[in-house]
């Protein structure tokens, strides 16, 4: 018998392992939600960026059944429990963001929304600012990009630093609890399943390092980067604690 996937199981999973790192995790992803209704109506036409196994898509499509979302990732364990998750009305696009040429495979270049969470901080500065004006060309006039990544409020230094260490001190406590998996223990129970663990090899191609670039510039950089790359609105749409979601209206 073929090994079976239990993709709801993989993405509660992945939900709690998120939540450990992110409390306010759904609440950015309503914010953000909030906007594509504002803009786009009861069906938009969604661009989930660097998506993995799913999660904006998959609230996407709750919230708006007429909807439709384009994912893109590069990772195949991620991609593998998205495949899984998802039905007909997304398009899942296998792409490294790292390459200037990541959307040459995509269905669309008229999308109502972009949307990014907790996942753009994977690049350096040259490549996200150049990735802004790339994503600009993909949305329709009046679109939407919006990315919610840690981007802590340069004129709070002491308090950021403040409410970095008391979230540590909680994720902690929940990792020792056993309340939540940490990032490389949820790791080590995907290479250790038998229907992912091809997928993890493929990824430590992908990933040779355990090591990543995780550069979390403020809020004020990214609304910078938006206006050079063209786009005509630029500002926060939801800010928790050092995260925050920046948006640009093309």
């Amino acid at each position: 018998m073929s090994p079976y996937l239990d993709a709801a199981a993989w993405q509660e999973s992945w939900d709690r392992q998120q939540e450990a790192f992110l409390p306010d995790r759904e609440a950015r992803f309503t914010a953000m939600l909030d906007i594509v209704e504002a803009v786009a109506g009861p069906a938009p036409r969604v661009l989930d960026l660097a998506g993995g196994t799913g999660s904006i898509s998959l609230r996407t499509l709750r919230r708006f059944p007429r909807g439709t979302t384009t994912l893109v990732d590069v990772d195949p364990v991620l991609l593998t429990i998205a495949r899984a998750s998802l039905d007909d009305r997304t398009a899942i696009v296998s792409t490294d963001l790292r390459a200037p040429s990541w959307s040459a495979d995509l269905p669309h270049d008229d999308y109502d929304a972009v949307l990014a969470a907790t996942a753009l901080h994977w690049l350096d500065g040259d490549r996200l600012a150049a990735l802004y004006g790339e994503v600009g060309r993909l949305l329709r006039p009046g679109g939407v990009l919006i990315n919610a990544d840690h981007m802590p409020d340069e004129g709070l230094p002491g308090l950021s630093k403040t409410l970095r260490d008391r979230a540590r001190e909680r994720r902690n406590a929940r990792y020792a609890a056993g309340a939540a998996f940490s990032w490389p223990a949820w790791w080590e129970l995907v290479s250790r399943d038998e229907t992912l663990a091809p997928a993890w090899e493929e990824r430590k191609k992908i990933f040779p390092s355990a090591e990543h670039n995780d550069w979390v510039p403020p809020a004020t950089w990214h609304q910078a980067a938006l206006r050079d790359a063209g786009f005509t609105e630029v500002g926060l749409a939801w800010r928790g604690g050092t995260d925050a979601a920046v948006v640009g209206v093309r």
